[in-house]
């Protein structure tokens, strides 16, 4: 069974002396997958309402675990942003009540931000749609075929991440 990558490879190995298929394949269906997915996720952000970095936050938010808590300075950190489009997104996600923001525990002088309920069954309402897509790609293969596909990735994902070693 062939794919439009099939076609691409086609395309270039006349030209490209040396090209493997094999890793342009792999490369460029990891590509054509990934903006799939994304093309999906901003279709279920609209669909509920939210922007990719509301959708972010309250991600973070809910991936810190209970009591979904914590510091501006920390979801800024660890959502790459600086303070004040930090404080430029909380307030537009407290404006729809999405989080709150209370007195620190550890120090009055400070606030931390705080998940609602509200902004759990957003987050909760959109990534079950996001995630339905993901199931539906991947159910083509088994589960161990998914698992192996995920060894796989994780491999080449280390390679990445290590970068290339230093100029000798």
């Amino acid at each position: 069974m062939r794919d439009s990558v099939d076609d691409h490879i086609e395309q270039w190995l006349p030209l490209l002396v040396g090209l493997d298929p094999d890793a342009e394949g792999a490369i460029t269906r990891m590509q054509h997958l990934v903006r799939h997915i994304r093309k999906h996720k901003d279709a279920m952000l609209a669909k509920h309402d939210l922007q990719a970095g509301e959708f972010d936050t309250l991600h973070t938010l809910m991936r810190l675990g209970e009591p979904h808590r914590t510091t501006p300075t920390r979801l800024a950190t660890e959502l790459a942003m600086s303070p004040a489009a930090m404080t430029g997104r909380l307030d537009a996600l407290a404006q729809r009540g999405f989080v709150r923001r209370a007195p620190s525990t550890t120090d009055r002088r400070k606030v931390d931000i705080e998940l609602t309920e509200a902004g759990k069954r957003a987050w909760t309402d959109a990534i079950a749609d996001m995630g339905f897509e993901e199931t539906r790609v991947l159910a083509v293969l088994n589960s161990r075929e998914r698992r192996q596909l995920s060894d796989l990735l994780r491999r080449v994902l280390i390679a990445a991440e290590k970068g290339p070693p230093p100029p000798q």
